[in-house]
């Protein structure tokens, strides 16, 4: 199986392309899509994101495509707004393109890949550069969490029934 992991940002979106199977995932690809190119407005930046995720489902084809849940702040509710933006053009283009897509929470990636729902950043790097033997933390962060949600996706158990509605279990 195929997961693309997707970490949205308005700015910087994270994206982390695992296949094979829970004991032995392999690394596809990673990276970020740096949304400054076109302009400091919003608009402008959704575009260009939609047109980067096409081209990258186009070129990766998943099976799946797992994206991290909205997270509100209580000190932050504007951010969660904002990122809804984001959020809403990556669920269109990955429905538009047909993979399964699938909606993971922060904190189940985390227990997912470190163990507890709080892990740090550094941590969440350091548990990717250990899983995939890389030679250094993948940078920025985003990479690293893109993947993170990617594996978390790809481990997770399915269910298989002949129900069109069967979703991937929590």
């Amino acid at each position: 199986m195929r997961v693309l992991g997707i970490d949205p940002g308005t700015r910087i979106t994270g994206f982390g392309c695992v296949e094979g199977d829970r004991d032995r995932p392999s690394l596809i690809d990673a990276g970020v899509f740096r949304l400054l190119k076109v302009s400091k407005e919003l608009g402008p930046r959704l575009v260009e994101l939609e047109r980067d995720l096409d081209k990258l489902l186009a070129e990766l084809r998943p099976d799946v495509v797992a994206i991290e849940g909205l997270f509100v702040h209580y000190k932050h509710p504007a951010t969660a707004i904002v990122m809804g933006h984001a959020r809403g053009v990556i669920v269109l283009a990955v429905q538009r393109a047909g993979p399964e897509l699938v909606e993971l929470k922060p904190a189940e990636v985390k227990k997912s890949l470190v163990g507890h729902g709080q892990a740090s950043k550094a941590q969440m790097q350091d548990a990717i550069q250990h899983q995939f033997g890389l030679d250094s933390r993948p940078e920025p962060a985003d990479v690293a969490d893109a993947l993170a949600i990617a594996l978390c996706a790809l481990r997770r158990p399915t269910i298989e029934i002949d129900d069109p509605l069967a979703r991937i279990a929590p």
